[in-house]
């Protein structure tokens, strides 16, 4: 029988149930309720609220929008086109990191040209007039429906997949179907040879749509308007360059927990295939009914410390590729690094060796990267100024995100 998944939890049982039952219930309501109110509410939560306490139950099904024919076609022709980037494109052959029962996956690293197609693509088909992005932004709430019902039914095909017929030994069931749907069965679960899941899902599809919508917001401003905010640029620029930061890096987020620890559930498929679509692009999406004059002044203050957040982020993230690459031979701000060698036993019983820096960025603290990434997310979200609070809803969110990733992380290194 393949190896289960981990269930020891973080949390108390009886908390971990009610976190698990709680998001798979509360999350599809909640990307819909945050469309909403960004579109039609004026971005003000007192406003759905009220909307809410009027009409009720049956007022919240009236704004629901129903899944059309045009968002499961720009859906599926949008998928269709990233896995076909995904499989064609060339790229260097990447080893992951070696799993818990000993197999080492193997990726294609060609993130980067498929996202300079994407957007090349994208913004081409907009310039020539061929398609116009406002027709995503129009039918946004349809888009975030189909996804919502269309990645549910693609988690339990995982959930299928990871019983019937697992890509690799890095699978199993915990015995509890909660536990199995929500955090996943399989770690690297393929189609075929070549296609990876978790990286179309988190990607080629995830990452990937949160440049796309950000172009879109853009546009759909301009058309609304006849010309683009300050504040928008400064959202927009800095979210594309966070992206690129992204995909100039893919090859390393494969040896992070999101790809390397966590298994392919509807914590992070769905999480990837909805949440990132909705919820990370919020603050443009907010944007493009509340443009917001900087001055240019205080637009290239924002700009220059989101970029600077974000290449602090890339560093810290590079210093540790490298530092991992050469074994730890290899200079950190000028010296030799300090490190940590920590001996622990694989599943099937094997001593194995992993070396932890702790000098550099990393000498600071030991999940110091998380704090320009939140940073960044301030800086980019921030241009919307602080008339409405649900802009920062992402900020908030990324902060318990990154804490509980924290949590998970040292948990996990103290138990090995």
């Amino acid at each position: 029988m393949a190896a289960a998944p981990e269930t020891k939890t973080v949390h108390s049982p009886a908390l971990t149930y009610f976190s698990m039952l709680s998001l798979l219930s509360l999350c599809p309501p909640f990307v819909i309720l945050l469309w909403y109110t960004m579109v039609h509410a004026d971005g003000s939560v007192a406003q759905t609220w009220n909307y809410l306490k009027q009409h009720g139950l049956q007022g919240f099904i009236d704004i629901w929008p129903r899944p059309t024919a045009i968002a499961w076609k720009i859906i599926f022709v949008y998928g269709a086109f990233e896995a076909a980037l995904q499989l064609l494109l060339p790229g260097k052959r990447v080893e992951g990191p070696i799993s818990p029962t000993g197999n080492r996956p193997v990726y294609k690293a060609n993130g980067m040209a498929a996202y300079f197609v994407t957007l090349v693509t994208y913004i081409s088909l907009w310039w020539f007039e061929i398609f116009n992005p406002t027709v995503v932004y129009d039918h946004l709430g349809e888009i975030y429906s189909a996804l919502i019902f269309g990645s549910l039914i693609f988690c339990v095909f995982l959930y299928i997949k990871g019983h019937v017929a697992p890509s690799s030994t890095d699978s199993g069931s915990s015995g509890n179907f909660i536990i199995d749907f929500y955090w996943g069965m399989e770690l690297y679960p393929r189609i075929g040879k070549n296609f990876d899941i978790k990286v179309f899902t988190n990607c080629r599809f995830g990452m990937m749509s949160w440049a796309v919508l950000a172009v879109t917001y853009c546009i759909k401003q301009y058309e609304l308007n006849g010309k683009v905010s300050d504040s928008m640029l400064v959202n927009t620029t800095l979210m594309l360059v966070y992206v690129t930061k992204f995909f100039w890096w893919e090859a390393g987020y494969w040896n992070t927990m999101d790809i390397a620890h966590d298994r392919a559930g509807f914590y992070i498929c769905w999480g990837c295939l909805v949440w990132v679509p909705s919820v990370y692009t919020s603050p443009g999406m907010y944007l493009v009914n509340h443009p917001v004059n900087l001055g240019m002044q205080l637009a290239l203050y924002i700009l220059v410390a989101g970029v600077l957040c974000i290449y602090i982020n890339y560093d810290c993230d590079r210093q540790r590729q490298e530092f991992r690459r050469t074994n730890g031979k290899c200079k950190i701000w000028g010296k030799a690094p300090s490190k940590i060698e920590a001996t622990y036993t694989t599943t099937s019983g094997e001593t194995k060796t992993s070396l932890l820096l702790t000098s550099g960025w990393w000498g600071l603290a030991r999940h110091f990267h998380y704090v320009p990434e939140i940073l960044a997310a301030f800086f980019w979200t921030v241009p919307a100024l602080f008339n409405h609070f649900l802009p920062y809803f992402y900020v908030v969110f990324l902060t318990i995100l990154l804490f509980d990733r924290a949590k998970r992380d040292d948990d996990r290194c103290r138990s090995k």
